[in-house]
């Protein structure tokens, strides 16, 4: 069992909230991840739950017991550090033994276990190297295999692909994924990339200013954001917005629209606009426009979009798929 749960925690440092209060369960084997801005307050939640912080107020419960008291080791779960935080002149084999060999569990279950969690991550072949013989890719599944082999009622991930390059981050995200299915564990993962966020969890935790603004699965958040900060943050390029006449027609202060919501014309439409720039990437075609009295829209078309920088053009929001605001940046209606 790994079910984690949150009742009103609340963390400080010097008088100012960092974490305000935060409701929130985490079922058990469900693949969380928590996403916001620098500064949300994604890690130290993390490490509220880690036992790594102290909590100011509420409670921190694993499978219905509170653990607000209780140390890190004590809590039962395993951490995966951005960092890596690998032992230079320790083998891969020794790496992910350490935790083990410090419990003083005997050497053959150690055996046994460091060879599973080497076979689950493609490691066996690496287990006599230094971790500066490792790719980067590679350190970090050290790093994981050493939390695999606690088995933790729960994994937390600190940002753990941050290091590495944009494609390296690619497989790891598939081979967290794929661990994921395997291990059938809770997996609470924290990260600024909301990219990371849609791609992996079963539920997303968008946090604001040491606030959730919105818990959901990925398509809830994207197709019915409660709230401007969720629709601007989700979503990649981001939601255009609109306010004036635009809005106060369709009973609200802001409306939204996803890029690839927006149709284009050259002859006639809702909104005129100037081509500002087109970004051509292949299966799509990201128009950047200037539209008159409302700014700057991002338009989504496909690859062989023909628009060029200059050209006026007309765009018109598919009216289903907008979405209002009212004067507090809260969702109107359905």
């Amino acid at each position: 069992m790994g079910s984690i749960e949150l009742v009103k925690v609340r963390k400080d440092f010097g008088g100012f909230a960092v974490i305000n209060g935060v409701d929130l369960k985490v079922e058990d084997g469900e693949f969380t991840v928590f996403v916001g801005p620098s500064g949300c307050g994604k890690s130290t939640l993390l490490r509220l739950i880690a036992g790594l912080e102290d909590i100011s107020s509420g409670q921190v419960l694993i499978d219905g017991k509170d653990v607000s008291r209780v140390g890190p080791s004590q809590r039962g779960l395993s951490m995966v550090f951005q960092s890596y935080a690998l032992y230079p002149h320790m083998s891969v084999r020794n790496n992910i033994a350490f935790a083990l060999k410090m419990a003083k569990q005997p050497k053959d279950v150690i055996e046994q276990k460091v060879k599973k969690a080497a076979g689950i991550l493609n490691l066996t072949d690496y287990l006599e190297r230094k971790p500066r013989q490792l790719s980067g890719g590679q350190r970090q599944r050290v790093a994981i295999g050493r939390a695999i082999v606690r088995e933790p009622k729960a994994f937390l991930f600190d940002e753990p692909l941050s290091n590495l390059d944009a494609a390296l981050r690619v497989q790891m995200r598939l081979e967290i994924g794929d661990l994921h299915q395997s291990l059938k564990t809770t997996m609470i993962y924290v990260t600024h990339d909301q990219v990371e966020a849609m791609t992996m969890a079963d539920k997303i935790v968008v946090l604001n200013k040491g606030e959730v603004a919105q818990i959901g699965s990925p398509l809830e958040l994207y197709n019915r954001p409660q709230n401007l900060f969720v629709a601007r943050f989700i979503g990649s390029p981001t939601m255009n917005i609109a306010t004036g006449p635009s809005a106060a027609k369709r009973g609200a202060t802001t409306i939204g629209i996803r890029p690839e919501h927006v149709d284009v014309s050259a002859t006639a439409g809702e909104w005129p606009a100037k081509v500002r720039l087109a970004e051509h990437l292949g299966s799509d075609t990201y128009v950047h426009v200037e539209v008159d009295d409302i700014g700057p829209m991002t338009v989504r078309l496909g690859g062989e979009a023909p628009n060029q920088p200059g050209q006026r053009i007309f765009v018109t929001p598919q009216e289903p798929r907008i979405h209002r605001f009212d004067q507090q940046g809260l969702r109107v209606g359905g």
